[in-house]
């Protein structure tokens, strides 16, 4: 899907509501199900292709790699993680360079120090402002489509509350920034005052068992929001129904077990592929 529709969205003033992507079976079954925009989500990208925690442990390199596959296996518009930019003001216009060229419909950049932590544990450090702003000039700067838009996130809200996380979302936003990411809020009054006091559209962070609260689309809407992304329920349902398929083949001996749902091989062949590669073979094989 081209990358304009989500700025064609935003400008049009619909809600845009995206589920975390984490490989490339969730890519492929959110295409069956049927999302505009989804998200590449830094964290569980990295926990699905490597086993580890999202702590700035997986590469620029590592990471661009799952992204252009996403970006090829969705169908949808996609929102990518780009972490801290990967480093310094070179890094982050080399980072938003590829990204741009994978195919992103949005870039997300961060004012933690690296190397980063996930935004709902502890200990995350953030930059000084300034050096943030002319993070986001150079990502500006550096592409050379306009469609692709620059989402500017800050943690600093841990350390340095609420209106100095504010001061700086509104100092991104004047740098170029054309989404604001207000990460971890831990209340619906944070929420509406970001809401008010932040001139761009607000991405909100519907982690399930993170720090800020679960809202409704609606609600969301009400509070001020234009984006919210759902980085964890794909990853998080996907690990519990394969914990409890293992706990059930394990206690029972069988490839079968009792009470595990699963989805039709066959029709999985298909959502994945397979027909293409029949009706080759059947074109093509000797």
């Amino acid at each position: 899907m081209s990358r304009s529709i989500l700025r064609e969205k935003i400008t049009n003033g619909e809600f845009i509501f995206a589920p975390g992507i984490q490989d490339m079976i969730t890519a492929v079954v959110a295409n069956k199900v049927g999302f505009d925009v989804v998200y590449g989500t830094g964290y569980w990208l990295t926990a699905s292709g490597y086993g580890l925690p999202d702590a700035g442990l997986v590469s620029y390199t590592q990471m661009l790699e799952r992204v252009e596959t996403l970006v090829k296996t969705s169908d949808a518009a996609v929102m990518a993680d780009a972490d801290t930019g990967f480093g310094g003001l070179l890094n982050v216009h080399h980072t938003v360079k590829g990204y741009q060229e994978a195919g992103v419909a949005a870039i997300q950049i961060e004012d933690q120090e690296f190397p980063k932590k996930c935004g709902h544990t502890p200990g995350r450090r953030v930059i000084p402002q300034v050096d943030m702003v002319e993070k986001i000039k150079v990502a500006v700067d550096a592409r050379t489509d306009e469609d692709m838009l620059i989402i500017a996130r800050t943690d600093a809200l841990h350390a340095e509350g609420l209106e100095a996380s504010i001061a700086r979302c509104n100092a991104y936003r004047a740098a170029g920034a054309d989404i604001i990411f207000l990460e971890a809020m831990t209340n619906e009054e944070e929420m509406r005052r970001a809401c008010e006091a932040i001139d761009a559209p607000m991405m909100a962070n519907m982690a399930n068992g993170g720090s800020t609260p679960m809202f409704t689309v609606e609600q969301m809407q009400d509070i001020g929001f234009q984006l919210a992304i759902a980085p964890s329920l794909t990853s998080l349902a996907a690990a519990n129904a394969v914990e409890k398929a293992l706990i059930a083949m394990k206690a029972q001996g069988s490839p079968e077990p009792e009470g595990v749902p699963i989805n039709n091989f066959k029709e999985f062949c298909s959502l994945i592929g397979f027909e293409d590669v029949w009706a080759f073979e059947k074109k093509w094989a000797r």
